[in-house]
């Protein structure tokens, strides 16, 4: 793979077969996002969990202490009578039938976040094949399914990420741009990994971080020392 001369520049700055601290790894990060644009820094997070099991499962949502960066689009199906709370708080979209329609019949994608009550989840279900693929599916765990709709809203424009496995029992996660620096870069990693290591299943034998790459979005990958997690 070719890569440009930014990437290249980039990676004279690290010396690949290190593992390096965080505080030091997300400086370097910052050093390397060098696109003309604010790039997003991601963590990817290797565990030595099976996913496939269900009592191995890695799943949970977390407020960013300074958030991702990122204008969170929020629409909030709810009853009619909790539409002008779910507005109030902060909802680009809010209603019941009408959306459901809208994103069925028409494919209307033009949000980032679904926030619901269990009360609506009967007709929230039906969305499951478009939303699902699209990891857009109201969730207990991840905080988009609650009674107290103005909160979770809230929570979501503030920055709550959620962190879930992928089928190689990897975390991928956002916890910020480039231009936030790498003091506060270092404070929602250090929320996002603290929340990850508490969600350790029981059942995880061996060692349960095995790896942890941070990056920007056109930076190289830069590791980070896993023995810190132990």
């Amino acid at each position: 793979m070719k890569h440009g001369k930014k990437y290249v520049d980039s990676v004279k700055l690290l010396d690949r077969s290190a593992y390096y601290e965080a505080a030091e790894a997300l400086d370097l990060c910052v050093k390397t996002g060098k696109a003309k644009f604010d790039e997003t820094v991601e963590v990817h997070v290797k565990l030595g969990v099976d996913g496939r099991h269900a009592d191995q499962q890695v799943r949970g949502a977390i407020v960013l202490p300074h958030g991702t960066g990122k204008t969170v689009r929020v629409l909030a199906l709810c009853k009619p009578e909790r539409v002008e709370e779910a507005l109030a708080a902060g909802a680009e979209f809010a209603g019941d039938q009408e959306y459901i329609t809208k994103i069925q019949n028409e494919g209307w994608m033009d949000f980032d976040v679904v926030i619901t009550t269990p009360d609506m989840m009967g007709m929230v279900g039906r969305l499951g094949k478009v939303l699902g693929p699209r990891g857009l599916m109201p969730n207990p765990k991840a905080g988009t399914v609650a009674m107290d709709i103005a909160k979770a809203i809230k929570e979501a424009k503030a920055g709550k990420i959620e962190y879930r496995l992928d089928k190689t029992n990897i975390i991928h996660c956002p916890i910020g741009k480039v231009s936030f620096g790498a003091e506060k870069l270092n404070e929602n990693f250090t929320a996002l990994l603290d929340a990850i290591v508490k969600a350790k299943p029981a059942a995880a034998k061996g060692q349960y971080v095995r790896s942890c790459v941070v990056a920007s979005t056109m930076g190289p990958g830069i590791r980070v020392n896993p023995a810190r997690f132990v």
